[in-house]
């Protein structure tokens, strides 16, 4: 096995966010006009009060303003007017009352994560989260922490008093507010959901300007609509989460079947035993221009009593000679995925285009559209460090606004494009594949988690939250009735 197998291997295998380096992003001088914003503080203090619809008062800030205008996806450019790096949730709310006095558009960058532009703002205004991310507090079981902070600054936090959240993503350097914005989904979401299911309250300011604190006994209905909501109705600023106590030790089991239903049925088996406390799998290039079906269980453990490898492997109907077993510390296996990306950027292709497509298939029809999925690619087309992610998940979640396939358990499949690509056209026929799998994704009955490198219209939107996309638009009008926020999305028009 190469050096670069065994670290895609041992990386983990959700892939269900979008990845990116950090852009450092700062704060916008602008050219004083006679006023400055109100309650304002820090380097927005001596703003002034019209600088967002004067492209004069933009100067020589055109490096913020490139950075700002790209995500990881490297596919959608659209550059924004100004590039904010707020100090406090009241710069925000100052930055939001003066978008609305000239309609400007106002998107939030957590870690630029997303791969489509979700995050972008045209002509609009860009404010940099990342400046916000102070860790504000940590109790025998919540951390309240600001919206800025990566999931891995969390963990370490935590992990120093024995705590953990409940779920985590896979890659940890993605953004508390950004996740939540999504869902958030990670290995321990057939137990406890989403990461918005383990939200206790959240502050927001709305696409008004109003700085409000929602729960579910406080503005409940602003908390069902920013969770998982793609930050159409408030921007996230700080968040209360659930802790639960940290396990010490991961053992990660990777073992391998001859084809998809052989996968399928060890899976879903493993799942109805709830044998693993991570159940994940994909199907991986072999190098041969053919596939390999991996299943991935992971189980926590202290040190005085390791898992029983023999009874995991004869359960598992596995070929022990062929698989994979790591032993780490709980803190070392969240970060595993650290190895990939430095593999990734060691290659050029961190910073390739991102063309992921990210869905959830029901279980009833699983195997057969993931193998119309695989009859619509080639292993070469993936590359040799990509995948399609396959694994089944419990629904377990509460959150009105994640979309799941009817049934009680959902597939997660996934299109991981790992390669470079050579020119625009290819990264176009990508995309257009990507339109062709999702339409029969959803004629499937699946639905796509929205991460997706993928153009979607209006319509297309309304019948991706179906029943909830009424509750969703009742609070767009309510809480962002000038239609400001995240335009990249693309859900309500223009």
């Amino acid at each position: 096995m190469t050096t670069d197998r065994r670290t895609l291997l041992g990386a983990g295998l959700c892939m269900t966010a979008a990845f990116a380096s950090r852009a450092g992003l700062a704060a916008m001088p602008a050219q004083a006009q006679g006023c400055e914003w109100p309650a304002a503080s820090g380097e927005l203090r001596h703003y002034a009060c019209d600088w967002i619809p004067a492209a004069a008062a933009l100067g020589g800030n055109v490096e913020d303003r490139a950075a700002a205008s790209r995500d990881f996806g490297n596919i959608v450019q659209k550059q924004p007017r100004a590039v904010v790096k707020p100090a406090s949730a009241a710069d925000i709310s100052a930055v939001l009352r003066a978008a609305g006095k000239s309609e400007q558009k106002v998107a939030a960058r957590g870690q630029g994560h997303s791969t489509y532009g979700r995050a972008l703002a045209e002509d609009g205004v860009v404010i940099e989260m990342n400046s916000l991310d102070t860790i504000h507090e940590i109790g025998a079981d919540r951390i309240v922490v600001d919206a800025g902070a990566t999931w891995a600054r969390v963990l370490d936090a935590t992990l120093a008093k024995g705590l953990t959240p409940p779920v985590l993503t896979n890659y940890l350097g993605l953004s508390v507010g950004g996740t939540i914005a999504v869902g958030g989904i990670g290995g321990s979401t057939s137990r406890h959901g989403m990461q918005t299911d383990n939200v206790l309250a959240l502050d927001v300011v709305t696409g008004s300007g109003e700085q409000l604190t929602c729960s579910r006994q406080s503005n409940p209905d602003l908390f069902d609509a920013v969770r998982a909501g793609l930050s159409q109705c408030g921007l996230i600023t700080r968040a209360t989460l659930k802790l639960v106590s940290a396990p010490k030790r991961v053992r990660r089991y990777q073992v391998f079947y001859p084809d998809l239903a052989s996968l399928a049925t060890v899976q879903r088996r493993a799942l109805q035993d709830d044998r693993f406390d991570q159940l994940q799998g994909a199907i991986l290039p072999d190098g041969k221009s053919g596939w390999r079906y991996q299943l991935e269980g992971a189980l926590f453990y202290d040190a005085a009593s390791p898992p029983d490898d023999n009874a995991v492997f004869a359960a598992l109907s596995a070929n022990r000679e062929t698989s994979v077993t790591t032993d780490l510390s709980f803190h070392d296996d969240a970060l595993a995925f650290a190895k990939l990306e430095a593999l990734l950027r060691s290659k050029g292709l961190w910073s390739s285009p991102h063309p992921w497509l990210f869905s959830f298939l029901p279980n009833v029809n699983a195997e057969e559209v993931t193998e119309e999925i695989l009859g619509h690619l080639s292993a070469e087309e993936i590359g040799p460090l990509g995948r399609v992610t396959f694994y089944p998940l419990r629904h377990v979640s509460g959150t009105p606004l994640v979309r799941w396939p009817n049934g009680g358990v959902a597939f997660c499949v996934n299109v991981v494009h790992i390669q470079p690509f050579p020119d625009a056209p290819s990264v176009k026929q990508a995309l257009a594949k990507n339109r062709l799998l999702y339409d029969r994704i959803r004629r499937a009955g699946g639905v796509q988690y929205p991460v997706s490198a993928l153009p979607m219209t209006p319509q297309d939107w309304e019948q991706h939250f179906g029943p909830a996309w009424s509750m969703l638009s009742e609070a767009r009008r309510r809480y962002d009735p000038l239609g400001l926020l995240t335009p990249g999305y693309n859900l309500f028009g223009s």
